[in-house]
């Protein structure tokens, strides 16, 4: 059966500061997991994986850069 409604519109979104804030929660990790990782008290395999996580979201705020659509024309 069709929804009897009409489906709203997608959310206008800032990519670029989502992948930022990300970045963010990364860089705490990585610095938390390497504190760890000198302690002692864990290995490097969780501090090697927030670091991952932190170049991913690098490379996902310069794709979301690249693809910002377009202001809307005056």
């Amino acid at each position: 059966m069709p929804p009897t409604h009409d489906p709203q519109p997608p959310v206008e979104v800032d990519l670029a500061r989502v992948m930022r804030i990300g970045m963010v929660l990364w860089a705490v990790g990585l610095a938390a997991t390497a504190v760890l990782a000198l302690t002692g008290t864990t290995g490097w395999v969780p501090a090697a994986v927030c670091a991952t996580g932190l170049a991913l979201g690098g490379l996902g705020v310069l794709w979301a850069v690249r693809h910002r659509p377009a202001p809307p024309a005056a």
